[in-house]
Order: structure tokens, then sequence, then C-alpha cells
């Protein structure tokens, strides 16, 4: 375990792998009407360059997981670097939306690699009395990078052309794999095979339960989604039956027996879904409800992950003393009425009115998230703190996913053409509240045990 200068060179590492991890699809984002007028392709065909990240990146968080368990964190970590530039090299090189959509795949194979051994990481370069600071800091990237995407992004797109959005992640990828061979330490191996099987029936379980909760949103023919939905419910039963079967599961399925692991996992997915329904519908319901311009919804958002990346690492270093149930209490509860008071704004409401309430939901989720994970990351033996970190990363990929998806769901439901559209903003803000209200009752139960 290092300490002093070289744990900061370690720390360093990861932050600038999860940096480029979590950029990747907030910068991307706001580039595809650009991608789709340079490569004449149509605007519903561009979303397939971010669905493309976010299936491949989902599919493979446990699997990756579960290697880095066998083969070395450190190891899974710098492949992941390595296929993430490499792909990022193709998407600067792309000519069409084919091989644009194939380099996107590639990256997010790489992205989970990056993201799923995180935490792994993060508890093999802190002692278990500092564990939950280092994850506190680990929430702080992911918080910074998603506030500082869309800027980021608009300020290079004011430079140049799209393909420096991927460009840039060359030199930063380079650098934290050679960082990463000197500074992240060489963790034990778990002396078990690699079960593919289960690989492909944990890709096949999240990839179409994805593409089920994406066709719901966005209004896909109901008996495609029906199949896609028991698609996805006959390859996870088979999963989870496969990994009761095995000595070493991929996913450890025994953990979730323990009520404390399964209520934090269960509320980490709740949060992570109102977060994501807050995340696509504040901005209309910024700009079509309340009239702000692109600068001012932009500037208004910010208080959100601000005000996260802020509480993150307070409640990192509370989490090392006090119990997670405690306060992840407290934060949801702060969450929640954020949400709320959102739902419940004037209709002509100021700049600061607006900025309050975003900033105790951001506290909110700060307070909750880095304690959540160290609980989660202390429920088990060292030797699968991989797969661990694959199922808290799974956790709040599948929770964004959801609450996107639900937005969509919600907005279909509204007629906009009638004046609809300040009802279903506030529809949506409403439901992201619920989670956050579901995920509360299920933190507030774990003081029981």
């Amino acid at each position: 375990m290092p300490s002093g200068p070289r744990r900061l060179a370690a720390v360093a590492t990861i932050t600038i792998g999860l940096s480029m991890a979590v950029l990747s699809n907030s910068m991307t984002n706001l580039a595809l009407p650009y991608i789709a007028n340079d490569l004449a392709i149509t605007a519903e065909s561009s979303i397939w360059i971010v669905n493309a990240y976010q299936i491949a990146l989902m599919i493979m968080l446990l699997p990756v997981a579960a290697l880095g368990d066998i083969v070395g964190y450190r190891t899974v970590y710098r492949w992941g670097l390595v296929v993430f530039s490499l792909a990022s090299i193709g998407c600067v090189l792309a000519p069409s939306l084919a091989w644009l959509i194939t380099a996107r795949t590639l990256q997010g194979l790489g992205g989970a690699a990056i993201m799923a051994i995180q935490p792994a990481l993060v508890r093999s370069i802190y002692p278990r009395a500092a564990l939950g600071r280092g994850l506190g800091f680990n929430t702080t990237v992911v918080a910074t990078s998603l506030a500082a995407g869309p800027s980021l992004g608009a300020a290079l797109l004011a430079i140049t052309s799209w393909p420096i959005l991927f460009a840039v992640y060359i030199p930063l990828g380079v650098l934290s794999f050679f960082l990463a061979g000197r500074f992240l330490p060489v963790t034990t191996h778990a002396k078990r095979p690699f079960d593919v099987l289960s690989a492909v029936l944990s890709g096949g379980t999240f990839g179409l339960l994805i593409f089920g909760v994406d066709g719901v949103g966005h209004g896909h023919p109901v008996p495609v989604i029906v199949a896609e939905l028991l698609g996805a419910a006959l390859f996870g039963t088979l999963f989870v039956w496969r990994q009761r079967k095995l000595a070493d599961p991929m996913m450890p399925i025994d953990m979730f027996a323990r009520p404390i692991f399964s209520l934090s996992i269960s509320a980490s997915t709740c949060t992570f879904a109102a977060q994501g329904l807050a995340f696509v519908s504040l901005p209309f319901f910024f700009h079509t409800v309340l009239g702000r311009d692109a600068t001012a919804t932009g500037l208004l958002l910010t208080a959100w992950p601000l005000a996260l990346a802020a509480v993150a690492p307070i409640a990192g270093r509370l989490a090392d003393r006090h119990h997670a149930g405690a306060l992840g209490t407290i934060g949801l509860t702060c969450m929640a009425s954020g949400l709320i008071l959102t739902a419940l704004l004037p209709p002509d409401p100021s700049a600061l009115n607006i900025m309050w309430r975003l900033v105790l939901c951001g506290a909110g989720f700060g307070l909750f998230a880095s304690p959540n994970n160290r609980l989660m990351m202390n429920a088990v033996p060292r030797d699968r703190s991989g797969s661990a970190g694959g199922i808290i990363a799974t956790a709040r990929t599948l929770g964004q996913t959801m609450g996107a998806a639900l937005v969509a769901l919600v907005f279909g439901l509204f007629d906009f053409s009638g004046g609809g559209a300040a009802d279903a903003a506030r529809a949506a803000i409403w439901l992201g509240a619920g989670f956050a209200l579901t995920a509360l009752i299920l933190s507030s139960l774990r003081l029981r045990h």
C-alpha cells in the first residue's frame, strides 16, 4: 500500500483515467449535432454514437471487474487505458457513422475497465481507516468531470471541429498508462479461472435490459420491448443461477444475502436514477419552461455537481467515523427535499432561488454517495474488491440510464402543443423526487443492522 508522495501520484493516475471515462459521454453529447452534420447522418442515427459507448460500458463492467481480481487491478486498468486511447484515435479518424460507432464501442470497453476497477484501486491505495476519504475524492472527480464536461466541450468546439473532443484523450491516456505502471500498487491475484459463460450471461442480461429500458423511453414497438425485457430476465435468471453454483462467482451474489449490502446497492441505484431524471429534465425545464438561455441554463446546472464535489470529500472523512446509514439518511433527505422544492418553483424564480435548491440536491447526493460506497467495499473480502467495484459501477450506470429513459417516457405522455411542457418537466422532477424518497427509505433501514 503506497504512502506519502507515491499515494498522491497513484491518486493522480486514477484521477486522469476516471476523468477520461466520465468526460467521454458528457462532451460527446454536446457534439452530436456537429457530428451529424459533418457525416451527413440524421439526428436519430447520431444518438447511437452515445448509446454504443453506454451499452458497451454496461455489458463489460462486471466481467472486467472480475478479471481484475484474477490478473490484478493495475493490469486491467492499464489495458483499459490502451483500448480507450486506441479507440479515441479511431474516433478522430472516423470517416463514417459505422466506423465511429465501432470506435465508440471499443471506447466503452476501455471505459468499463477504467471505471469498474476504480473502487478496488482506491481500496489498494488507502488504508482501511482512510478508505472513506479516498472514495470521497473519487466521487469529487466524477462530479467535477460532469460539471466541466459541457463547458470544456463547448470551449474545444469553439476552437476547432468535433474530432478534438476525442483527440484530447490520447495524450492523457498515454500519460496515465505510464504513471500507472510506476505508481499503482501490485495487488495479490485470486487463483481462479475467468468464467467466460458468466461473462456472456452478464452481458446478455444488461445489454438487453438497456435496449429494453431505452425502447420504453423512445417509443419502440411494444413486442420488441417485451422480447428484450424477457430476454434480459432469462439471461439474468441463468446468470444468478450460475453464480449460486460457483465457489468463486463473477458477481458476489452471497453478499446480497447481507441486508446492509443489498439495501446499499438498491439505494444507490435509486439515487442515480433520481439524478439521471434531474440531469436530463432540468435543462429542458430551465430553457423551455423558465425561459433561460443556454448560457444561463448551463450556469444554473453547475450548482448541483459543484455542491456534490464540495461535500463528497467531507462525507468521505465522516464515513470513516460514522455509520453510512445515518449519513445517507441525512443526505437523501436533503436531496429529496431539494427535488421537491425544485418541482414547486414559482413561474418566474430568480437564479438564486433556483441554485440553492440544486445545491441542496448536490450536497445531499454527495453526503450519501461516499459513505455508501465505503460501506459496500468494506462488506466484501479484499480479493473480491474488483467484483464489488463492478457492482457499484453497474448500479450507477443502470440508475442513470433508467433515469434518462424515464424522462423520455414521461415527456411522451404530455401534449407539448397544448402547453404541457411545464407539466411534463415538473412531472419528471417529481418522479426523481420519488426515487430519492425510495432511496431514503432503503438507506434508513440500514440503521437497524
